[in-house]
């Protein structure tokens, strides 16, 4: 009757733990696409968002898009897009699904460690609900998080199987899926270290085997990490990830380090003002900060170490866990503008929340009414997190909650300056941008796609010579930037500097061979320089016709070059022709200054045309 009362509470925690996850996270269904790297993953990534194809295949297992080698993650992309094409809710569901996943098998491996369930269901529940991960799930391009976690646990339960019934065949399952977890993020090379931890506390594994047994058991995860840290290092060195290692001090990456353990510690306890991106302070620390938080962490380190001795082992396990698995992230080598980031927090808290569990009954005496007091304890806690999740997935329905969201609560933000201007220039409202580029400028003066950006706003507003002055600080800082320098020789043109717009269309097509915008810029100077000698129309033609064959002759603005070529040819039949196809494109485009442009132009062709 007991074993039968006990299956029941299993069963009925799995189910609340499920349900409570499908509450927190409702909000996810209102949720879109982020402009803020989903684009990079998924939205503008046309291997992935093309569905699955060979080229799809090889390029998952071969890219170091994103500055990582995952390819797993890609192909996890790819699947969704096959399945659901771009539908934003189909992608949130199944990084939903993932979260529920990873917070079902954390609750079974725990019980099945410990035979504690519900020390193991609230930490289940801490998990499932806490704030701090809603980064993860929330952000398609986290899918990593979700996706390695996965793995993550998967490899703990194969692990316990393996430790119960030790066999080659059950320890090379232990090894796939932790190779499967590496290849969804590099951040689980810390899962042997953890692994280690597991055999101290709960399965006990040092009382019946020495030190160096259980270390060399895990040689094989050990290598797969060290191989993994490898290939992720030279990666992101190759792809540029970590160049912010240039512009921070060595002596600030190590006291960044101690500031935010500390600070992790105290969001997990208190979950406010969390944004998608926390901007360096400077190069330097106010020295106080690092040394407070030194001190914290020698005094909690400490107090774990003698607590341990008193027979509380789950102490250490869970401290080591929260200390180690952070390693990989915690800012030594810098990658990325972030000085740390909630989503880092996923499966490092599993150790904190592991403290608390079996840390507070323990504190408690025994009494009368003591799981009453502990049901009062807890309650209280998991519903603030449910309420916080729900709220924090409120700034992530879209770009704008999710940006004026994070310039609230950080300060001097120039990623998320320059993202929302981003997102109100796409949206329309350019002089909103212009201001919010020009304060990620007066933070970040060398930000090169913020110049860049920022100069194309003024183009498109007719602010001509200060478009210029950007887009030209944008090519100094990053003379690849092809978009810069292409709007910076349409700006010149527009200018009148005819020579210098076009010595900067032939660095485009030094950047990218055949680029249709570049072609059609120096094909439009040919055939209208105001300096007749400096008129090429048979040139300009044969350009033009270039740039159209690559657009398939459906871009209005290469066939109106085309056809103002042809006309100052006296071609002009072909004029006209070629004018009625652009205006039919011009006009299925309903772009409308276009639209009047060319009806003006083709009326031209056809008054000299009856001459």
């Amino acid at each position: 009757m007991k074993n039968e009362t006990k299956k029941q509470h299993i069963l009925l925690i799995y189910l609340s733990l499920v349900l409570a996850a499908l509450i927190a996270f409702e909000p996810l269904r209102h949720n879109d696409f982020i402009s803020y790297d989903d684009a990079m993953y998924v939205t503008e990534n046309t291997s992935v968002n093309q569905g699955f194809t060979l080229r799809s295949l090889r390029w998952a297992f071969t890219t170091t898009h994103a500055g990582n080698w995952h390819p797993l993650t890609w192909l996890s992309h790819t699947l969704d897009c096959q399945l659901f094409g771009l539908n934003p809710l189909s992608h949130h569901l199944i990084n939903l699904l993932l979260h529920i996943s990873n917070t079902l098998l954390l609750f079974s491996a725990l019980k099945k460690m410990t035979a504690a369930p519900w020390q193991s269901a609230f930490v289940a529940a801490l998990f499932v609900l806490h704030p701090l991960h809603v980064e993860s799930v929330a952000w398609l391009a986290e899918r990593k998080d979700v996706l390695s976690s996965l793995f993550w646990m998967l490899t703990i339960l194969a692990y316990i199987r393996y430790t119960e019934h030790p066999s080659p065949y059950r320890y090379a399952l232990v090894i796939l899926l932790f190779a499967l977890g590496l290849m969804a993020k590099p951040m689980l090379v810390t899962l042997p270290f953890v692994l280690l931890l597991l055999d101290y506390w709960p399965l006990s594994r040092f009382q019946k085997s020495t030190a160096y047994r259980l270390i060399g058991e895990k040689l094989p995860l050990f290598a797969l990490s060290a191989a993994s840290s490898t290939v992720t290092y030279l990666v992101q060195k190759t792809t540029g990830a970590t160049e912010m290692v240039a512009n921070l001090p060595l002596s600030y990456r190590i006291n960044n380090v101690f500031v935010s353990y500390v600070t992790y510690i105290a969001k997990m306890i208190y979950p406010a003002n969390l944004a998608v991106l926390y901007p360096h302070k400077g190069t330097t620390l106010p020295l106080w900060l690092p040394t407070a938080s030194i001190l914290i962490l020698i005094a909690v380190t400490l107090a774990i170490i003698c607590l341990t001795k008193r027979h509380q082992p789950y102490l250490l396990t869970g401290w080591l866990w929260y200390l180690g698995t952070l390693v990989p992230v915690i800012g030594l080598i810098q990658v990325g503008k972030q000085a740390l980031a909630d989503r880092y927090t996923y499966l490092p808290s599993i150790g904190l929340f592991i403290i608390v569990a079996w840390g507070v009954p323990q504190i408690l005496p025994k009494f009368r009414f003591r799981k009453l007091v502990l049901w009062a304890l807890a309650l209280p806690v998991l519903i603030a997190l449910f309420l916080c999740t729900r709220l924090q997935l409120s700034y992530w329905r879209n770009d704008f909650s999710l940006y004026e969201h994070a310039l609230a609560v950080t300060e001097n933000n120039a990623v998320m300056h320059y993202s929302l201007a981003n997102a109100l220039r796409i949206n329309g409202n350019i002089d909103e941008a212009i201001t919010h580029y020009q304060q990620a400028l007066q933070i970040e003066p060398n930000h090169d796609r913020a110049h860049g950006n920022l100069g194309f706003a003024l183009l498109s507003k007719g602010r001509l010579e200060e478009a210029a002055e950007h887009l030209t600080r944008a090519v100094q800082l990053d003379p690849d930037y092809l978009n810069a320098r292409y709007n910076l020789a349409l700006t010149l043109s527009k200018l009148g500097n005819f020579d210098q717009a076009i010595s900067q269309y032939h660095q485009v097509l030094q950047l990218e061979n055949d680029y249709p915008p570049a072609l059609n810029g120096i094909a439009w100077i040919l055939c209208t320089h105001p300096d007749q000698k400096k008129r090429d129309p048979n040139r300009a033609i044969e350009l033009a016709i270039h740039a159209a064959q690559l657009t398939q002759y459906q871009n209005p603005d290469i066939l109106d070059t085309l056809a103002t070529a042809y006309a100052s040819t006296g071609k002009f039949d072909l004029a006209v022709t070629t004018a009625q196809l652009a205006l039919k494109l011009a006009s299925e485009q309903q772009n409308k200054e276009m639209l009047a442009h060319i009806r003006k132009q083709l009326e031209l062709y056809r008054q000299e045309k009856a001459k």
